[in-house]
């Protein structure tokens, strides 16, 4: 008897309006599934059991479902501004890890400080939420003549054109070298966002007051300027780095605004 004739589907769950495809890329990847010519579904490959495909896509349906509430809530007013959809998803994590064993307590402990961690040199610095507005891959820039060596461009990100600063260059005097994986924080300033290099994202961290360490030995240079508190864990030194004093520095408002 003739076998037959199969086609293959990819099952992704779908892009939610406002929230970047790379965040439901991350959450969740395709399945392949066999079909046959007349609509029904057959065995799956061999290295891939029925039980773990349905599994893939229940977790595929819930990981569509969380990235659409994240995409709604993104679209209501809070405190009479629409919060990010950074904000939106670290918010939608908090309150995931309630229902984690032992971390209820931990979130809610005195002196406990989280943020986004990244590196700038040989810095290791972490700065809070509400200071950045968005993570972004390096964009395409254009170049802005007699602007500051450290002003490397703007860059048009979705219609408003956006200053992108070398970070490093701007407090150490060094020039960032650009790799593939380049990632710029967006910071909001009077008059409009403006991006900042960094070497290296980290991602998110968590630090209490037993941790504190003093913040002379961090913030040397330039950074004595934007770093006033450090932490110490898990042998690692942490610069708190302000972004909102930072954009509020005259001469680095003057070149980026």
């Amino acid at each position: 008897m003739a076998k037959r004739g199969k086609h293959k589907h990819k099952f992704r769950p779908q892009q939610s309006a406002g929230v970047p495809a790379a965040t439901v890329l991350a959450t969740a990847g395709g399945v392949d599934v066999d079909e046959d010519a007349d609509g029904e579904a057959e065995q799956p490959a061999e290295a891939v059991e029925s039980a773990e495909a349905a599994g893939h896509q229940e977790a595929f349906a819930a990981a569509t479902a969380q990235v659409e509430q994240a995409a709604a809530d993104w679209g209501q007013p809070a405190t009479g501004e629409r919060r990010s959809p950074f904000l939106v998803l670290a918010d939608y994590e908090q309150r995931s890890l309630v229902h984690v064993a032992g971390l209820p307590e931990q979130l809610d402990a005195p002196g406990l400080w989280r943020g986004v961690a990244y590196r700038v040199g040989a810095h290791r610095l972490a700065s809070g939420f509400d200071e950045v507005v968005e993570i972004l891959p390096m964009p395409a820039l254009t170049h802005v003549p007699g602007a500051q060596p450290w002003m490397m461009g703007v860059a048009n990100i979705r219609g408003a054109l956006l200053p992108v600063v070398d970070l490093k260059q701007f407090l150490d005097g060094e020039r960032t070298v650009l790799h593939e994986r380049q990632r710029v924080l967006v910071v909001r300033q009077p008059g409009g966002d403006v991006a900042v290099t960094i070497d290296e994202l980290y991602g998110q961290r968590s630090f209490i007051d037993e941790q504190g360490i003093d913040a002379e030995s961090l913030a040397d240079g330039r950074y004595a300027h934007f770093v006033d508190r450090a932490y110490h864990m898990n042998g690692q030194d942490w610069g708190v780095f302000s972004l909102d004093r930072l954009a509020r520095t005259p001469e680095f408002r003057q070149a980026a605004a």
